[in-house]
Parts: C-alpha cells; structure tokens; sequence
C-alpha cells in the first residue's frame, strides 16, 4: 500500500481536508501512528489523539468538528462512517500484497490429489490422496488436508491447520492457525461393564462460502451425516462444535462457545463469548445471546435478546438482577448499618 491522501479519499469516496499529496504507506492506531500512516476516528473517546497523532491522515466522520487546531501535517478525510471505511482500506491494502505460489519441495501432495496450478502449498503442508484443491488457495505450512477433503476457490488454510478425510469447505473462507475440522469428537456409548465404547463417527464437516474459523477452533463430524456452517458464519477463536451442529448462514459466536451435539442455531444470530448450549435443542433466526450465558432449551422467538444461566429474555434477566440487589439490601445491609449505629 502505498498512495497519497488525495488518491485514497478518492478510491473511498471521502472529502479531504489539509494536505493532499501526503504519502501513506501503512495503517496504525492513531495513539500510536507516525508519518506516512493512516489511522481513523470513530470513538469520541479518543479524540484528544487526533490532536497530538504523528499520522499524515485520519478517518473521521462528516459531522466531525475539530475542538482544538490539528496539527498541519494531518489530513482529514471525511466519510460516513470511518471504522467500516477504515475496514475497507485494510481489506484492500490486504488483497493488494503479493501472495506465493506453487507448492514447496518439501511439502506432501499425494499423486492422487488435485491441485490447481494457481494454489500455494506452503513447506511440510500434507494433501492427501483425493483431495480436492481449487483455483488461488493458500494452504500454508504444516496444514494436514485429508483423504477426499474438496477446498473451494480463493480460501486460505493457515498454519498447522487440520482437515480431517471428507470434509467440504467452501469458497473464499479462512481457517485460521491451528484449527480442527472433522475430528471425532465425543461419541460414546455405556456397555454393560460400565464402561464406554467408543461410537464411529461417520459423517463429516460441510463449511460454506466466506466462512472465518477461529484459531484452535474444533468442529466435530457427524456422527451421521454433516455437521453444517453454513455461507457467511464468522467463528472466534477456541469454539468447540460438536458432532452434527448446524449454524445459519451469517451468525457470529465469540471466543470459547461451546456447542454439544446436534444442536441447530439459526441464521443471522450473535452469540457472545463463554456461551454454552445444551444438545438437542435450536435457536431461532436473528437471536442475541450474552456472553458466559447458559442455552439449556431451545429459544423459538427469533430476534429475541437473552442473558444468564439459565439464560432467559434480557430484561426478565435485568429486573430480577435488580430485585436481587434491592433484597440483599434490605434483609442484609440495612441490618449491618442499624446495627453498627447502636455499636457506635
């Protein structure tokens, strides 16, 4: 990346204010930004930056109105919104990198296998027989692509990546350092001893398009079918998904959820960090969850906010917080006080 302020306000569509023909050539927080870098404001909590920012631009909203002088090396740049504008540039300046090709001396491609000759197989990378791997993917070193696994156009599998035999991800996705795809996960069955026999798990994993899989993120097969993520479903990091899941297209779920088996959560939803879900139960489209909240039956009003273990509708869940506090002031704290008065 590297253009001036000028040639970036018009690529995004801003109007730019102060010096045009600035260079810029890298992006940086604007607490830490120095010359040639383009930062942005979008928190008015961080305003007092933007005037002392060592950045040769800024990002900050059509309605800005500077309360102290900016300093003379500064453009400003105004958009509608400079976070999703900020998200723009670095997307760009992303896919503006050069990216590597062709497949390392020393990685593993089974003869077997297809590989499109645009793909990048980075050092120590293992494809086996019958993979599937299709036109401008990135797998880099160390990622294990199984038996028959199909990876769809333009996706990128990151380091020490495995993808377990028969698993399908879609175009354009993004597995992150160290994720799991298609592990056995915990299927077990008492026996008349008392102990556990282990249950085959025979399905696999299916991943849409666009999809994002967190770093060390576990999604489990199928015992019998597919588990399913479906097109857009953007996956934090440390996430355990469990045999036979399916998540909605376009759902986001923050770090360290964890979902038990054959659970279906809806289209369109956000679910908070530390959420946990009870198997065998579903959650309606367009539904918000809380984070460390726990899902122990299914919630069939889409749209719906829920929050607390066990988790119920958010305002339900904040009168009762309140009530609480109220009660604990009266049966406990009042009396403290009473009593330290007549001590004192």
């Amino acid at each position: 990346m590297e253009l001036t302020a000028k040639a970036l306000a018009d690529r995004i569509g801003g109007t730019i204010e102060g010096p045009t023909d600035l260079t810029l050539n890298r992006v940086a927080k604007i607490e830490d930004a120095g010359k040639g870098s383009l930062t942005f404001l979008a928190n008015k909590e961080y305003e007092g930056f933007i005037y002392t920012t060592g950045a040769s631009a800024a990002l900050v909203a059509e309605d800005f109105t500077p309360t102290q002088d900016l300093p003379q090396t500064l453009a400003i740049i105004r958009v509608r919104d400079p976070y999703t504008a900020f998200a723009g540039v670095l997307q760009w300046a992303a896919a503006s990198q050069a990216h590597p090709a062709g497949i390392a001396p020393n990685a593993h491609v089974d003869p077997t296998a297809e590989v499109d000759e645009s793909c990048y197989i980075g050092p120590f990378a293992v494809v086996e027989a019958g993979a599937k791997i299709e036109a401008g993917c990135q797998i880099h070193s160390h990622a294990s692509i199984g038996r028959g696994v199909h990876i769809g156009s333009g996706t990128t599998v990151h380091r020490q990546v495995a993808i377990l035999d028969d698993c399908t991800i879609g175009r354009d996705c993004i597995v992150q350092a160290g994720a799991v795809i298609g592990s056995d996960g915990f299927g077990f069955a008492p026996n008349s001893t008392g102990q556990y026999d282990k249950v085959p798990q025979t399905g696999n994993v299916t991943i849409g398009n666009g999809c994002e899989i967190g770093a060390a993120t576990t999604i489990d097969r199928a015992t019998l079918g597919s588990t399913v993520i479906e097109d857009g479903v953007k996956l934090d990091n440390q996430i355990q998904i469990a045999h036979n899941v399916k998540i909605g297209a376009n759902t986001v779920i923050a770090a360290q959820t964890g979902i038990a088996g054959s659970t279906i959560i809806g289209a369109n939803c956000m679910v908070g960090g530390q959420v946990g879900f009870a198997g065998h139960i579903s959650v309606a489209d367009g539904v918000k969850i809380a984070a460390q909240s726990g899902i122990s039956r299914s919630i069939t009003e889409p749209n719906s906010v829920w929050q607390g273990t066990p988790a119920q509708p958010i305002k339900a869940y904040q009168s009762q917080q309140i009530a609480l506090r109220k009660l604990i002031r009266a049966l406990v704290l009042d009396r403290i006080e009473a009593l330290e008065q007549k001590l004192s």
